[in-house]
C-alpha cells in the first residue's frame, strides 16, 4: 500500500517536471532574442495546476494533465515561433526632428515606422529621450497593417544645452496569441544640438526699432559727444527722433532727412565664462552658467549691433573653448556654437591659466567680462588678483551672480532658534562679498552684481553706459 503511495506521488508530480524541461531551454532561446512572457502565461499554467491539483487525489485524471500539458507547451511555442520568425526582419523605422532647437521652447519629433511583414503588427513603439528632455506621449500604441507604415508625433521639451544623440528606436510586439512580447532595437541616429534661447534677442531687436527697450529693463544713456560725431545723412523713419531731423537738407531735398551719429566701433570684447564648480548651482531649472551664457549672448547681439568685435573664452581648470574677437553678423552664429555645448563642471577653476591665455591671444585693450560666483576666500582672492591686474591695460568688468537663497535666509530671521542662526550666517557671508566687491571696485574694476535671473537688462545697461562714457 505504501509503495503504491509513493508511485502515484512521483507519477503526478510528471506532468510538472515535463513541462519545466520543455520550458526551460524555450525560456533561453526567448531570452536571448529580447522575447518575454507575459501575464496571459498564467491562464494556461492555472488550468494546468487546477487539474494536476485533481490528479493527485483522482489518479485516472493524470492522461488528462499530460494532455492538457502538451497541448499548453504546443500552443505557447506556436505562438513564439510566429512571433520570432514574423519579426526578425523588414520593420523600419525614421525619424524626423529639427537639427537645431533652443534650450526650453517646445519642437515636435515625427516618427515612422514601416512593417515590411506580411502579418499584422500590434504593440507600442518609444522614441529615443535624452537626459533632461520632457516629452509628451512617452509613447505610442501601434497596429500595424502588413505591408503598412504608421506616423506618430511627439512634442519634446529640452531641458539642457548641448549636442545630443537620438540613436534607438524601441519597439514592442506582442505575438498573435499575446504570450510573448518581443523588444526591438532599431538603430535610426539623428543629432540634436540645444542652443540657448534666442527669443530675447528678436524682443530685444523689435523693442529696439520701437524704442520701447526699457520695458525688458534696458535704459537709454546719453551719450557724451554725441552731437558732434556726425556720420551721413539718410531718409527718416518712424523710429527715428525727430530732433535729428535736419531741416536745410530736407527743404532742400523735399523729404524729411535726418542726422545719423557715429559711435566708437571696432572695440573689442572678450567674456570669460567660468564653467567650474562656482557655476553649478541652479536657479529657475538653469545652472548659473545658462543664465550667464544668456546675458553674454543678449550683450554680444548688442555689441556686434554697435559694430564692435565680440569673443569668448571658456574654461574651469583647463582652456575648454576660445573664439577670437570679430564683427559681423556670422559672429553671433560664431558665439552660439562656441557656448551652446559647455556645461559646468565640478573642478577648482584655473583662473591663472584663464587669464594667461588671454594675454598670449589678446594684445589690443578690450573690454573682459568675467562672469564667475564668490563663493569662498579662496576663490573670491584669484578673482580680485587677476581683475585688478587687467586693469589699465584691458578695462575688466566683474559679472558677480547673487545667490537668491542666501538672500532671502538673511532676509527672514524668523522661526525659532535655526532659522535665526541660518540668517546670522547668510548676512555675515553677504556683508564679505559685499566686501569683496567694493575692494573690486576701488582698484578701477567695474562689477555688475545681480540675481543669475535678471542679469541680462544690468549688464546691457553696463555696456551702455561703458560705450557712453568712451571708456574704452
Amino acid at each position: 500500500m505504501f509503495a503504491q503511495a509513493e508511485t502515484f506521488r512521483y507519477a503526478s508530480q510528471w506532468p510538472w517536471l515535463l513541462l519545466v524541461l520543455i520550458s526551460a531551454p524555450m525560456f533561453l532561446v526567448a531570452w536571448r532574442r529580447r522575447v518575454y512572457p507575459t501575464w496571459w502565461w498564467m491562464v494556461p499554467l492555472g488550468g494546468s495546476l487546477l487539474v494536476s491539483l485533481v490528479a493527485v487525489f483522482s489518479p485516472r485524471w493524470l492522461p488528462l494533465v499530460l494532455l492538457i500539458d502538451g497541448l499548453v507547451v504546443a500552443v505557447v511555442v506556436t505562438d513564439l515561433v510566429i512571433l520570432l520568425t514574423t519579426t526578425s526582419r523588414g520593420i523600419t523605422a525614421e525619424r524626423s526632428v529639427p537639427r537645431t532647437v533652443s534650450l526650453g521652447v517646445e519642437l515636435t519629433s515625427q516618427l515612422t515606422v514601416h512593417n515590411g511583414t506580411a502579418v499584422r503588427l500590434r504593440g507600442a513603439v518609444r522614441d529615443d529621450l535624452p537626459e533632461d528632455f520632457t516629452c509628451r506621449p512617452d509613447r505610442h500604441r501601434l497596429d500595424l497593417p502588413p505591408q503598412g507604415l504608421v506616423t506618430m508625433r511627439r512634442q519634446l521639451i529640452p531641458g539642457r544645452r548641448g549636442a545630443f544623440q537620438l540613436e534607438r528606436v524601441y519597439v514592442r510586439l506582442s505575438s498573435p496569441l499575446r504570450f510573448w512580447v518581443r523588444d526591438l532595437r532599431l538603430d535610426v541616429k539623428d543629432r540634436l544640438n540645444v542652443y540657448p534661447d534666442m527669443k530675447q534677442l528678436s524682443d530685444y531687436a523689435m523693442l529696439a526699432r520701437t524704442n520701447r527697450l526699457s520695458l525688458i529693463g534696458v535704459r537709454r544713456t546719453r551719450r557724451i559727444g554725441q552731437d558732434s560725431d556726425f556720420e551721413r545723412l539718410r531718409d527718416y523713419t518712424r523710429d527715428d527722433n525727430y530732433r535729428h531731423l535736419d531741416w536745410r537738407s530736407t527743404a532742400r531735398r523735399n523729404k524729411l532727412t535726418v542726422r545719423e551719429f557715429q559711435s566708437d566701433q571696432s572695440q573689442r570684447i572678450i567674456f570669460l565664462l567660468d564653467c567650474g564648480r562656482m557655476m553649478t548651482n541652479r536657479r529657475d531649472g538653469y545652472t548659473l552658467l545658462d543664465h550667464a551664457l544668456n546675458a553674454a549672448l543678449m550683450m554680444s547681439y548688442v555689441a556686434l549691433a554697435q559694430g564692435d568685435e565680440v569673443g569668448m573664452l571658456c574654461f574651469s581648470d583647463s582652456i575648454h573653448t576660445f573664439l577670437p574677437p570679430r564683427g559681423g553678423p556670422s559672429q553671433m552664429n560664431r558665439l552660439l556654437q562656441a557656448g551652446f555645448d559647455q556645461f559646468p563642471r565640478m573642478v577648482e577653476s584655473r583662473y591663472d591659466e584663464a587669464f594667461l591665455y588671454l594675454a598670449n591671444h589678446c594684445k589690443r585693450r578690450s573690454l573682459i567680462v568675467l562672469a564667475t560666483n564668490l563663493i569662498d576666500e579662496v576663490n573670491a582672492g584669484r578673482v580680485v588678483e587677476h581683475l585688478t591686474h587687467l586693469s589699465g591695460r584691458h578695462l575688466p568688468l566683474g559679472v558677480l551672480l547673487r545667490d537668491r537663497q542666501m538672500f532671502d535666509a538673511a532676509d527672514s530671521p524668523e522661526g525659532g532658534p535655526l532659522k535665526l542662526y541660518a540668517a546670522a550666517a547668510a548676512a555675515d557671508i553677504l556683508v564679505w562679498r559685499q566686501q569683496q566687491i567694493v575692494d573690486l571696485q576701488h582698484r578701477g574694476v567695474l562689477v555688475v552684481d545681480a540675481f543669475p535671473e535678471d542679469l541680462t537688462a544690468p549688464l546691457v545697461n553696463e555696456y551702455l553706459k561703458i560705450k557712453a562714457k568712451h571708456l574704452l
